[in-house]
């Protein structure tokens, strides 16, 4: 069975009646269960985790089923989204509410939330109303972070050797090039990192624009097994690459290769310090071009996206004053 994001896996018979004989096998075990029901597949990882929609208790919900080796993460999931609810559980920015837990089952129940994910609306939302929705993306974060971070002696040893191993294993020649340039300059402002103190936060950890669900009154963050205490501008810089790597410039301007004005609405909602705006963020911004390999099967455009955003930010890190 393939590893999709969004298949068409319910005319799958086999597939289905895994995944139906999975929950049935929980419901005879635990009669909390006894109404849910599956009606469609989100996503499809054989033989380590699947994501449903469905109804539980007359309500629309999301169903995670894990297998033995991924139920670590399920339960690190479950226990971000207890700690964030209470702080996150009502107005414009929000997760979905955690209902049902079974550790033995590997089986987890959230809300269930409407709405397209950020970076797909963006594709077809009017160029010049595009730029509207980053300061939104922003405050989600910054409401996220915001009751945990402190300040604390900065590492960007392990960092840099992540960036060094990610550049070793790039496939693609055009793509090299570029990634020499960067790999060289993220050397240089390590060594003028050495003694500076970074902002450390419980961050979402893979916080990109498809993990934002769009609704009418809400901005909902989802997925956040990934979360951990991580350096904040590792985040911000996960958003920013996530979106230039795919050409998706809501400003029309790069910088870093990443959105121009996307980096002056995070700069400005998480008050960034000037070691911060000057060095932490171009830094990640630069690990995080570097860990993300591109495989071989990418496609065309895709390729070439990721070509001018290298190039641009190799420049733009030349550029800098370390």
């Amino acid at each position: 069975m393939p590893d999709t994001s969004r298949p068409d896996l319910l005319t799958d018979s086999e597939t289905l009646s895994v995944l139906r004989a999975h929950l049935d096998l929980a419901r005879r075990n635990h009669a909390a269960l006894e109404s849910a029901e599956i009606d469609d597949v989100l996503r499809l990882v054989p033989g380590r985790r699947a994501v449903l929609a469905g109804r539980w208790h007359n309500r629309a919900v999301v169903i995670r089923l894990a297998e033995p080796q991924e139920q670590e993460r399920l339960a690190r999931e479950w226990q971000e989204l207890t700690r964030i609810w209470p702080i996150m559980q009502d107005g414009p920015y929000r997760v979905p509410e955690p209902l049902f837990y079974l550790p033995d089952a590997g089986l987890m129940v959230v809300e269930r939330v409407d709405g397209p994910p950020l970076l797909e609306h963006l594709w077809h939302t009017l160029p010049a109303r595009r730029v509207a929705h980053l300061r939104p993306a922003a405050e989600w974060l910054r409401h996220y972070t915001e009751t945990t971070e402190y300040w604390s002696a900065g590492n960007v040893a392990g960092w840099l050797a992540r960036a060094e191993r990610g550049a070793a294993h790039q496939a693609f020649a055009r793509l090299r090039i570029p990634e020499v340039e960067i790999l060289r300059h993220l050397r240089a402002i390590a060594g003028a990192l050495a003694g500076c103190d970074w902002r450390v936060a419980i961050c979402h950890g893979d916080f990109h624009p498809n993990n934002l669900i769009l609704s009418k009154n809400r901005l909902t963050g989802i997925d956040t097994g990934g979360s951990a205490r991580l350096p904040v501008c590792k985040d911000i810089a996960r958003f920013l690459v996530h979106m230039g790597r795919r050409g998706m410039i809501p400003s029309t301007q790069r910088q870093l290769g990443v959105d121009r004005k996307g980096l002056q609405i995070f700069a400005k909602v998480f008050e960034l310090s000037e070691t911060e705006r000057r060095l932490w963020l171009p830094f990640f911004i630069g690990v995080e071009a570097l860990i993300r390999v591109e495989h071989k099967g990418l496609k065309k455009d895709r390729l070439l996206h990721a070509e001018d955003m290298y190039t641009a930010l190799a420049r733009d890190l030349a550029a800098l004053p370390v």
